[in-house]
């Protein structure tokens, strides 16, 4: 019986001329469906390829892991690096020193991070010093006074390869005048792009022993920065990244920790954009009730026949349900074949488009040409799922209205 309920169902798809608006509503449905779901993977993608870009900027520029010494607590950064040296998941380890400051130059002053480097072994844990525009890390030398401004600071302030510096420090020296900003002139050795639009327009660095003689820090005032294999995931990392008799001596701050709100309001928005977006599939569904509701009133003769025939209430549910549960398949998989295509494609066909409208954006200061998306397999089959359980229960009340038709009325006037 199940076969002939099925094949039932399916005839019913394929509507005969005096009954072609259902055959209409059917497509309409099908394509709600589908325009449904391809445009919730498309803009989920999007906003995947987004955070994963910006995710690889921060991680660029941002440690991994820091540790020092609390307050108080005296040792070396060599102790730290001993602790960690041969900890599963730390690739490699480098000393660091970040103190905020003031930069002049030709009238032009501006907040900067001033960061304190030992050249040699700031490439291990960063990779933009690979590829600097101007200049390298091995101009920093102890004693050089030498300083490498990042891409946006030296424009902020004017500053050219070879020119004095100003960094003017918050902490003062105490003179019988009151307190005196510490000042000192750095030249300007280099350039670097870190590719990170905040670091860009803050980051400026300098040798660990200059800033430690600019701000008067001892070795016990020295970090340590962390390269590790999966910043994604660091909670196994940290767990056992310090022995437990020096957790009261040493403070571990992690990159999350500092893009913690940034990345929760992403998820927050790809949240709430994902309930918005599923409103269309809901709405294509009410199409799909619609049609199956037409048929039912079209079939009324028909279903009262396959009753007087035996056809069960059951049965004649089964019927419908497999011609709605059709619909909803059909629009899924055209939906989830489109949205993937689409998704993975997208950064070339709106490059097209912006070709087309006559070149870059500038005033987003970004090019579509590179736009970001990475299809996530888990969304996409959470979205097809959502799509087909949403297409079975828009299936449910029309085959219930059908199964309760009594042959004799529906049979009355025919």
């Amino acid at each position: 019986m199940a076969s002939l309920e099925t094949w039932i169902g399916l005839r019913y798809l394929r509507a005969k001329k005096r009954n072609g608006s259902i055959s209409f509503v059917s497509v309409v449905s099908v394509i709600g469906i589908a325009v449904g779901v391809m445009a919730l993977i498309v803009v989920l993608s999007v906003m995947n390829g987004f955070q994963k870009e910006i995710r690889g900027q921060l991680l660029n520029v941002s440690p991994h892991v820091e540790i020092s010494f609390k307050d108080g607590e005296t040792g070396q950064w060599q102790d730290l690096r001993k602790l960690v040296a041969g900890k599963k998941g730390v690739l490699d380890s480098a000393p660091f020193i970040a103190e905020q400051a003031l930069l002049s130059n030709r009238n032009e002053v501006r907040g900067i991070q001033l960061r304190g480097i030992l050249p040699e072994e700031e490439g291990k844990v960063v990779d933009y010093g690979r590829n600097m525009p101007v200049g390298s890390f091995n101009d920093l030398q102890a004693g050089s006074f030498n300083i490498v401004l990042a891409e946006g600071v030296a424009a902020a302030v004017g500053a050219q390869v070879g020119d004095k510096v100003t960094v003017i420090s918050p902490e003062g020296n105490v003179t019988p005048a009151g307190v005196v900003p510490r000042v000192k002139q750095f030249t300007v050795t280099g350039v670097i792009r870190t590719g990170a639009a905040t670091a860009d327009e803050l980051l400026a660095l300098v040798n660990l022993s200059d800033i430690q003689r600019l701000y008067r820090v001892g070795d016990e005032g020295v970090g340590l920065r962390l390269k590790t294999a999966d910043p994604q995931h660091l909670a196994p990392l940290l767990a056992d990244l310090i022995p437990a008799v020096q957790k009261d001596k040493i403070q571990v701050h992690d990159w999350t920790e500092d893009h913690r709100s940034y990345f929760e309001a992403v998820v927050l928005e790809k949240r709430v954009m994902f309930i918005i977006l599923t409103l269309i599939v809901t709405v294509a569904v009410f199409n799909l009730i619609s049609s199956l509701a037409m048929t039912v009133n079209e079939k009324q003769s028909d279903i009262a026949i396959l009753c007087t025939l035996g056809c069960s209430p059951s049965g004649i549910m089964k019927i419908f349900m497999v011609q709605g549960a059709v619909i909803g398949l059909l629009g899924t998989v055209l939906g989830v074949a489109a949205g993937v295509l689409l998704g993975q494609n997208i950064g070339t066909l709106v490059s097209a488009a912006e070709n087309l409208a006559g070149g870059q954006l500038d005033s987003v200061r970004i090019s579509l040409m590179n736009l970001p998306s990475e299809v996530s397999p888990r969304e996409v089959t959470a979205i097809a799922g959502i799509s087909l359980l949403l297409s079975f229960l828009a299936t449910l009340y029309p085959s219930w209205r059908a199964s309760k038709t009594q042959p004799a009325e529906a049979l009355r006037y025919e």
